[in-house]
């Protein structure tokens, strides 16, 4: 049972604790003492702790919340036992009186431009020198195959390309659907339904096929990869690596590289098809027969056109994947470190790819392909 007595000499007022001060007994006992301490405003306060049988952290809580009540007179802790000064010993007042978390000074809007464009920089440098990583470690798996873990190249495969076959398909068949129907409302006033398809072929195969596609792969594969990498990050499992001499570039991050390669340009060619058969399937609506649609499209797309998208899905591949591996190494130590990093990949990789797509279309414009 806790007790707490308080009597009043000249000039002081005595704060008597006794029995156990534990956290389910100091309840009535803390709040009567703030009360007294409060009251005793301009006196010295002693705190006796004399017949205290018991204290733990709950009792060490009270003695030192008491303690800080400095503004209110001196306070002062008398016959305390020794196991129990020790555990009030491990607290600094003059630390606890002041904000261990202060807020963050606010800066200035040319502070903020500034600081935001060093990390923009900073951010770019290292993706520079992670692509210079990637490249070299490539060229060693050219020269070394035996170097590649090819059985996690295969699993990977797997995860990246045959277990995203569903969501390429739904959303190449709805793209194309969806195109094939909004244009050719409009062009139904001209009686030129029959172009729908020339628009498809071409905005499918050169663009929307490989972009979509390397999108869908931005915010399933790169998220996953670091996600993966982060958390072996924040294991300290990369540091493992490197202290047994194994490059975490060659052994994570290559198979995945290759692995990315291998399927992004077949899941693109898997979504031109699909965006086809759901662009032509809803012309069939507008009288314009599946064959007249194949016709059409065999007709205004070339060889050129399809190579101009295919080639795009090996540079978004390798986009997608480093941005993801990249994220993932870069992943701080932290609760929500590996939920950043995923998100950094998704939002890096998309604003990438965008940039990329862009400088293939000006390049595109001049090569007149």
């Amino acid at each position: 049972m806790t007790a707490l007595a308080i009597s009043d000499t000249e000039g002081q007022r005595v704060l008597s604790l006794s029995g156990r001060l534990d956290a389910t007994t100091i309840r009535n006992v803390w709040r009567d003492a703030r009360r007294a301490v409060a009251e005793a405003t301009g006196r010295r306060i002693v705190v006796d702790a004399a017949n205290v049988d018991y204290c733990d952290g709950a009792g060490i809580a009270l003695i030192v919340d008491l303690l800080r009540q400095r503004k209110t007179g001196e306070v002062e802790v008398a016959n305390l036992k020794p196991a129990f000064a020790t555990l009030l010993a491990q607290f600094d007042l003059a630390v606890l009186d002041h904000d261990l978390d202060p807020p963050p000074k606010r800066r200035s809007s040319i502070e903020e431009i500034g600081a935001i464009a060093a990390d923009a920089g900073g951010d770019l440098r290292d993706q520079v020198s992670f692509v210079g990583e990637i490249v070299a470690a490539l060229a060693f798996a050219i020269r070394h195959p035996s170097t590649v873990r090819w059985r996690d190249v295969w699993a990977i495969c797997e995860r990246v390309g045959a277990d995203a076959l569903p969501i390429v398909a739904l959303i190449s068949f709805l793209l194309g659907v969806i195109l094939a129907f909004q244009s050719a409302i409009p062009m139904k006033k001209f009686g030129a339904e029959i172009f729908v398809a020339d628009l498809i072929g071409l905005a499918m195969l050169r663009e929307l096929g490989p972009l979509m596609t390397a999108i869908l792969l931005a915010g399933r594969s790169g998220a996953a990869f670091a996600a993966e990498i982060g958390t072996m990050t924040v294991n300290q499992e990369v540091d493992a690596l490197t202290t047994m001499g194994l490059d975490p570039v060659r052994f994570l991050v290559t198979p995945r590289i290759i692995a990315a390669l291998l399927m992004t340009p077949l899941l693109t060619l898997f979504a031109d098809l699909i965006s086809l058969l759901g662009g032509a399937i809803t012309l069939q609506s507008f009288s314009i027969p599946f064959v007249t649609f194949v016709k059409e499209v065999e007709g205004i797309v070339d060889f050129s056109d399809f190579m101009a998208g295919f080639v795009k899905s090996f540079v978004f591949a390798i986009l997608v994947a480093g941005i993801g591996c990249l994220r993932g190494l870069q992943t701080s130590a932290g609760a929500s470190a590996v939920g950043d990093a995923a998100t950094r990949a998704v939002v890096s990789g998309i604003i990438l790819l965008v940039i990329v797509d862009g400088i293939f279309a000006v390049l595109y414009f001049f090569l007149d392909i």
